[in-house]
């Protein structure tokens, strides 16, 4: 790839001028502090040490069998097995991990009312993975138990009328690919019909619909700045137009970092109630850094589509672990059944050599079948072990009660926002709904806060797109994302809060900040402008930030 016409990089995916910003900081001998992806350099250790263990014992499980012959070992066996387990923790008792899975083992008989040793055997037989995924959408015991830590994460203690099916799947990735194919193949979203994205979101949200394989229109859902990324209700009400056929959403948004609060969300079921045809895919990686998060999935759950991964909170992008869920009565099932018998015959041939009651054959499992082009139905499933960590990382949550991993995961990005604003010299911008997973740098409110509007002006009007980008790269090593590849309509970079240490954060600000007074020299030089005095500047920070605090307030 040619990296040269800053132009040309303009129009690329934000993950691909990436690879370009590297490239510049490389060649200028930097240091490099790559805070573009969100790849998080913390991980949930105690259920990483307990799968570990588990799989040790899993081995003394399989070296049962075939003792005769070297380097061989067989299936589990059921039969005495939580008896063997129970010794086995109490001959390991002291090394880590073991307590975990001992008292994971005592709340899945004692909370969940569940059978330890199917629980011992399913989780010996995934982590050996010996056998392919049965039930293919999800092993039994694991859906129960991440179906539970779902609920509290998603839905709480709000009200909640029956139950809902997941499928494991290879992360956000994964759900989104299978997603967008399968409503195309079952004729729920068709080629040429209209689906909203609520801005600003996760860049393959834009791109994928526009694909030669989906041609799908897009309006937008604005969630501007000005209305600390809150969709207005105006931009809400362009669901009530009936061609719109589903509405995607990142929740805590992306790059934001900001939940829907609670008038929204109320207004969106409202909305649902007038457009009871109108299908939600809510994307809701980073929910597990807030408080008392309440899902579109659990509001409207006839009408929602949930995608979750385990990649962000537990520091798993390389498991590629994540679920999509429905409720068990579901819209997409509805119009799948109300199609024309046209194409209800032809979905009955693209079904039938996996069942023969092709339909009665639920969303969820016809997305199974798709995601292994039907054919190859028979060998889907996510990797048994992957299922396994999946629901030990569960299992470690649910445990938690006073929930101080996620207290902890809060408190290590906050301090590096913190850090960042503190040496830019700037007041951090307070938000109730803030999970501070990624934060969005807005120029214009940054140049103003420091160097006031008629600077503002004259910097935006002489920077090319990304030409700062470039510029931070070069000189100081810096990598942040243009946040107008996530559909920000004012210019603004995307800094991950996930992927760096405090200090390199507070080295981030420190370079920002100089390159900011760099561009005020040059301002100052074009246009004869009197240079302000630190001591102004702060002043008239301080101003701004308790203009804007009293404003948001009322």
């Amino acid at each position: 790839m040619d990296f040269s016409d800053s132009e040309k990089l303009a129009l690329l995916s934000p993950f691909e001028l990436k690879d370009a910003l590297m490239q510049r900081a490389v060649q200028s001998n930097q240091l490099m502090l790559n805070a573009g992806r969100g790849n998080p350099n913390f991980l949930a250790t105690t259920p990483r040490h307990g799968f570990f263990q588990f799989g040790l014992f899993a081995m003394t499980e399989a070296e049962r069998s075939y003792r005769y012959m070297e380097h061989v070992g067989g299936f589990p066996q059921r039969e005495g097995i939580e008896a063997r387990f129970e010794l086995f923790a109490k001959q390991h008792e002291t090394v880590p991990g073991v307590r975990f899975i001992e008292s994971a083992v005592s709340y899945i008989r004692d909370q969940m009312g569940l059978n330890a040793g199917d629980f011992i055997y399913e989780m010996c037989e995934a982590i050996l993975g010996c056998n392919y995924p049965v039930p293919d959408r999800m092993l039994t015991m694991s859906e129960e138990i991440v179906g539970k830590y779902i609920h509290k994460e998603m839905i709480g203690n709000y009200p909640f009328v029956g139950k809902f099916d997941m499928y494991a799947l290879e992360g956000g990735t994964a759900a989104m690919t299978y997603l967008f194919a399968s409503l195309k193949s079952n004729h729920v979203i068709n080629e040429g019909d209209t689906i909203a994205l609520g801005m600003p979101i996760f860049t393959p949200y834009i791109e994928i619909p526009e694909l030669s394989d989906y041609n799908l229109k897009t309006i937008h859902i604005d969630a501007p700045q000005s209305n600390n990324w809150q969709y207005t209700r105006e931009e809400l009400d362009k669901l009530l137009d009936p061609k719109v056929k589903a509405f995607f959403l990142v929740n805590p948004s992306n790059p934001p970092s900001v939940k829907i609060d609670d008038d929204s969300l109320r207004y969106i079921a409202e909305i649902v109630k007038k457009r009871p045809d109108l299908i939600i895919l809510t994307d809701d990686v980073y929910a597990t850094f807030a408080d008392n998060f309440v899902s579109l999935f659990a509001i409207c759950p006839y009408n929602t589509i949930l995608v979750y991964s385990f990649s962000k909170y537990f520091g798993a992008t390389g498991w590629r672990m994540g679920i999509v869920a429905t409720h068990e009565n579901n819209i997409i099932d509805a119009a799948i059944a109300a199609l024309p018998e046209a194409k209800q015959k032809q979905l009955d041939k693209r079904y039938s050599s996996i069942t023969t009651t092709p339909r009665s054959l639920k969303f969820i499992d016809r997305l199974v079948a798709d995601s292994r082009t039907v054919a190859l139905n028979h060998t889907a499933g996510l990797s048994t072990p992957i299922q396994a960590q999946m629901t030990l990382f569960s299992l470690f949550c649910l445990m938690d009660e006073p929930d101080a991993y996620k207290a902890e995961m809060k408190r290590i990005v906050l301090r590096r926002k913190e850090a960042l604003y503190r040496e830019l010299g700037l007041p951090m911008p307070y938000d109730a709904n803030s999970v501070r997973y990624y934060h969005l740098l807005d120029l214009q409110e940054l140049a103003e806060e420091m160097y006031g509007k008629d600077f503002t002006q004259w910097m935006i009007s002489q920077m090319k797109p990304n030409q700062a980008l470039f510029r931070l790269a070069e000189e100081t090593g810096v990598i942040l994302l243009p946040g107008k590849g996530f559909g920000t309509t004012d210019p603004s970079w995307r800094v991950s809060l996930a992927n760096l240490n405090e200090y390199d954060y507070a080295n981030i600000g420190k370079a920002i900040r100089k390159l900011s007074e760099e561009y005020y020299q040059m301002f100052v030089q074009a246009t004869g402008a009197k240079v302000a005095t630190p001591a102004a500047k702060a002043v008239k920070t301080i101003e701004n930030a308790t203009v804007k605090a009293k404003g948001k307030k009322k």
